[in-house]
């Protein structure tokens, strides 16, 4: 088990936290009609009580054209509040690094709890009411007080979504408490996937079936004959691609040349090396378990093509096979925001390719050390107690066939 930097995160957030301050909304068809009516309410008020002069005349009827001047140039996109935003994401533009290409670098987080797969209680709904946004986040306040069990990935939306009371961690350790997490952050979407459409990954293929069966097989034949027997993420050897995880150890520092683009993943410690430009990738017979990527500028987008993947690696979004390739978009959509969009083409494993979008946000916090068990001492514990096991089979064998 890691040190979890959200350990630290959350002691400096319980030290006190300043809410952000937030202008209010741009100035809405309503605002401007609301003008008018009263710039023509005053006017008839006041030729009703008599008090009507030329002066008044001339200032109102001003106060009147002027609103409507403004209202006839404000383009027809920008009177409803979706438009505005999409007309605000249009007119800024990210910070240059020194290639003149969008600046990526400084730390990004992915605290969403929004599903990486859409619920079958959502079946057909792409989008959340604002209200269900906010049931959902009383529902988790209500669960996760601190005092509850460590939820991890999606159980936290799915509890809040079910309003599961007793809620138990997949974590059966049980060597924290939900207080030691970081906060989860709510919004309209109900799957992190985008397509298929139905916010589910398409289905398995027949070798990817036989391919999990197998390896399940093998797993609970030989668990632990040797260290190559344990799951990567529990020897703490390597991290995995797309990075789609959220809520435990979720930060990346990125950190741009013209030449590479660096990302540190926090968790399990790995730095991808991504080269930009027309470089080839490596020979067909050299496999890394992160694959081979390369990048390119789209505009103000870094477009990442990985493959050369191993695959023998776990299985799942994060196994893809030898074949597979992976398409990552990275695009500033805001100030604070990072869109993190990956399409997985890997025909091996699933039988048509699929897409997730993550949008992360920008953090003050650092990256800290992923300590995971140092030195392997774990390693020799877990090898040693399955051979003590083992042994007591064997003799509880022998005795009972005597």
């Amino acid at each position: 088990m890691s040190v979890n930097s959200a350990i630290i995160r959350k002691t400096r957030a319980s030290l006190g936290a300043t809410a952000p301050f937030r202008l209010r909304g741009p100035w809405t068809p309503g605002t401007k009609q609301a003008m008018l009516i009263a710039a023509a309410g005053t006017l008839e008020r006041n030729q009703t009580e008599g008090h009507m002069n030329d002066r008044s005349v001339r200032i109102l009827g001003a106060l009147v054209v002027a609103v409507a001047v403004v209202l006839l140039v404000i383009p027809v996109a920008a009177q409803s509040g979706k438009a505005d935003a999409k007309t605000a994401a249009r007119a800024w533009t990210p910070p240059r690094g020194a290639d003149g290409h969008a600046d990526l670098s400084g730390v990004w987080s992915h605290n969403a709890a929004t599903p990486f797969e859409r619920p079958k209680e959502l079946e057909g709904r792409e989008f959340l009411t604002d209200q269900e946004v906010e049931n959902l986040k009383r529902n988790a306040a209500d669960l996760f007080n601190g005092d509850t069990d460590a939820a991890f990935g999606d159980s936290v939306f799915l509890a809040a979504l079910r309003k599961k009371d007793n809620f138990k961690s997949t974590d059966t350790t049980g060597n924290y408490n939900h207080f030691w997490l970081v906060d989860r952050e709510f919004d309209n979407r109900t799957s992190l996937i985008t397509d298929p459409k139905d916010g589910r990954l398409p289905p398995l293929t027949e070798h990817a079936k036989q391919r999990q069966a197998a390896a399940a097989e093998r797993r609970k034949l030989h668990p632990y004959d040797g260290p190559e027997d344990i799951a990567l993420s529990l020897r703490c050897v390597t991290g995995s691609v797309p990075m789609m995880g959220a809520g435990y150890n979720n930060y990346y520092q990125i950190v741009q040349t013209p030449e590479y683009v660096a990302i540190n993943m926090e968790m399990r410690h790995d730095t991808r090396m991504i080269p930009i430009g027309d470089r080839p990738h490596l020979a067909s017979n050299v496999r890394q378990w992160l694959g081979d990527p390369h990048g390119h500028w789209e505009g103000d987008t870094l477009v990442v093509e990985t493959t050369n993947f191993r695959g023998d690696s776990a299985e799942g979004r994060s196994g893809l096979s030898a074949s597979g390739h992976l398409t990552e978009k990275f695009t500033r959509t805001d100030p604070r925001t990072l869109k993190y969009e990956v399409t997985v083409n890997d025909p091996e494993t699933y039988t048509k390719p699929w897409t997730a979008a993550l949008f992360m946000k920008q953090s003050k916090d650092q990256i800290y050390e992923y300590a995971c068990h140092e030195g392997n001492e774990a390693m020799t514990g877990t090898l040693n107690g399955e051979r003590v096991k083992e042994k007591n089979a064997a003799a509880a064998a022998t005795k009972s066939s005597k």
